[in-house]
């Protein structure tokens, strides 16, 4: 049996917990029917679980523990204490109201990630946009939404960003194509000050950016953004997460990992090295002060 890492968030405990009970099953060779049939649940109900997408019953775990022939007072205590701590509600859950339901999971994965790889080409990444850019973003989203809904998101990324600064920070590493960086969103003041505020994240001994430029040609991300988070225990798969409209796609298969992992790796080599950042975006914020939303403008 093992424990949380200090620092995991309910959303890592649920698939920590789902995973070990995944594991004390097929160690049985029992089927995930049979496992459903003993808490008066579904097959389905057992997946579910087993991949920490629901909650759980102390009682339906207990069940389940004496049907795996886990018997020791101590194993049986780790794992229901966990049970607990895993339905806690995250900080996040306070959002609920303006938070897609897609999204809730990325959120709890990402408050308990230790490394984050990004690539971004058409806005900055969340985690380093200003209030003003992030509201920009957000007017000019396909949902018109009302101003105090946006507010609240608004704090809610501003809460997300406390894990770059805390006391044990994660690790952040964006890709950004420069594109993100040259899209006029919002007033030129707005996209000034992100810009300025990217060449201050860059002095963070836990960031790092690299940007590939226009230059580079077409490159390996082809599908577009996505974003890989790494955890600190050893039994939790690195997750890839993709957006879509109104969607989301959660990846932890080792191939399918695997796979994004060449990809940032190939576009690490493929942009300018973090040593040229600060040159690149203070070149991109000279031209954004004179006007100018490209080198040709």
């Amino acid at each position: 049996m093992t424990g949380p890492e200090p620092g995991s968030g309910p959303t890592v405990l649920r698939i920590l917990l789902g995973s070990q009970l995944r594991q004390l099953r097929e160690q049985k060779k029992i089927s995930r029917e049979d496992a459903g049939y003993t808490i008066r649940a579904s097959e389905s109900k057992i997946s579910r679980m087993e991949l920490g997408r629901v909650g759980f019953k102390e009682r339906d775990v207990a069940d389940l523990l004496i049907l795996y022939g886990v018997t020791k007072p101590e194993d049986r205590d780790a794992l229901l204490r966990l049970v607990d701590e895993a339905n806690a509600p995250g900080w996040w859950h306070r959002y609920n109201d303006v938070l897609p339901g897609w999204f809730t999971a990325y959120v709890g994965l990402e408050a308990a990630a230790t490394l984050i790889r990004t690539y971004e080409v058409q806005f900055i990444h969340g985690l380093l946009q200003t209030e003003d850019y992030a509201r920009a973003v957000m007017e000019v989203g396909v949902e018109r939404l009302p101003r105090d809904e946006i507010s609240q998101r608004i704090k809610l990324r501003r809460t997300r960003q406390q894990i770059l600064t805390k006391q044990q920070p994660v690790r952040f590493w964006g890709v950004i194509d420069e594109a993100a960086l040259r899209r006029p969103i919002g007033s030129r003041d707005v996209m000034r000050a992100q810009l300025e505020h990217l060449i201050t994240l860059t002095k963070s001994p836990n960031v790092t950016l690299q940007i590939i430029p226009f230059g580079a040609g077409g490159h390996a991300a082809s599908a577009g953004a996505f974003t890989i988070l790494r955890f600190s225990d050893e039994h939790m798969p690195d997750v890839v997460y993709t957006e879509q409209v109104t969607s989301a796609l959660y990846l932890d298969k080792r191939d399918d990992v695997d796979r994004y992992l060449q990809v940032i790796e190939r576009l690490c080599m493929e942009a300018d090295p973090p040593s040229n950042t600060v040159d690149t975006l203070t070149d991109i914020l000279t031209e954004t002060a004179a006007g100018r939303a490209s080198p040709e403008g």
